[in-house]
C-alpha cells in the first residue's frame, strides 16, 4: 500500500538501524523539520530519504535523479540554532521504495511503498567471514584514521549486515547496491568482498584506504 512521507534526499545512503547526524539549512528542509516538530508523538516524527543519483542536496535545481530504494527515518534529536538552521540526529527504520516525488509544497513529499527485509537463515561461515574481514580492515586502519566502529559487532545477522554496510568506506553506488541487496546473506557476502578489495588496495598503497586514493586529485609534484 502506498504511503506518503516528507522526503529529504541526500548525497549519501542511509541504512536501517544506523544513526546519522545532519545539518539542515535549506528552506525546504527547515520547513520539513518544523513540520515534524509539530507532530505530538516523537515516535511519529518520521521522514524518508533516498540517495541522489545525479545532482545536489541544495540549490534551485537540486537533485536531478534519485535512487528509488531508500530508508524510512525517525527524527530522534533536534538542536535549533539562532540563524534558523538545525543540527539533527536521525535513525534509519526500514527500507522504502519511492514511486514518485511531489515538490510542489513547502518541502518534498514522497509516495512510497515498504520494501521489507525477507526473513532467512544466514550460514555461520558467511557471518564469520564478514566479521573477520571487517576486523582485519579495522586493524589495517590503526594509525591512519579513526576506528570506523566502536564496540562489539552486532550478533543479529541483519543488523550486522546494515552495520558493516554503513561503516565500510565505499562509493555511493556500492552503498546503494548494499541497501538494495535482497537479504542479509547477500548483503554480507557483498560487503565482505568489497572490504577485501579495499584491503588489497591498501596493501599496494598502505597510506590511504582505496576510496580516499580514488578521491584524491592526482598531482605530478
Amino acid at each position: 500500500m502506498t504511503d506518503t512521507l516528507p522526503m529529504f534526499p541526500l548525497n549519501s545512503v542511509l541504512f536501517p538501524g544506523v544513526s546519522v547526524p545532519l545539518v539542515v539549512f535549506e528552506d525546504r528542509y527547515r520547513a520539513l523539520v518544523h513540520h515534524l516538530l509539530r507532530v505530538p508523538d516523537p515516535v511519529e516524527r518520521v521522514f524518508g530519504s533516498v540517495g541522489i543519483r545525479e545532482g545536489y542536496e541544495v540549490g534551485d535545481h537540486g537533485a536531478q535523479s534519485l535512487f528509488k530504494v531508500g530508508c524510512r527515518v525517525q527524527l530522534t534529536e533536534v538542536e535549533p540554532h539562532p540563524d534558523g538552521t538545525f543540527s539533527i540526529v536521525a535513525v534509519g527504520l526500514e527500507r522504502i521504495e519511492l514511486e514518485r516525488l511531489d515538490v510542489t509544497g513547502t518541502f518534498p513529499v514522497g509516495h512510497v511503498v515498504d520494501r521489507p527485509e525477507p526473513p532467512g537463515h544466514v550460514p555461520e561461515e558467511i557471518l564469520e567471514r564478514a566479521r573477520a574481514t571487517f576486523t582485519a580492515y579495522r586493524a589495517a586502519l590503526v594509525g591512519l584514521r579513526a576506528d570506523p566502529y566502536l564496540g562489539d559487532l552486532p550478533k543479529d545477522p541483519t543488523y550486522l549486515s546494515w552495520t558493516l554496510a554503513a561503516c565500510a568506506p565505499l562509493p555511493l553506488q556500492d552503498r546503494q547496491s548494499l541497501l538494495e541487496a535482497e537479504d542479509a546473506e547477500l548483503r554480507l557476502t557483498m560487503v565482505t568482498d568489497l572490504l577485501r578489495s579495499e584491503l588489497r588496495a591498501m596493501n599496494v598503497i598502505p597510506s590511504l584506504p582505496a576510496t580516499e586514493v580514488a578521491r584524491t586529485r592526482w598531482s605530478p609534484n
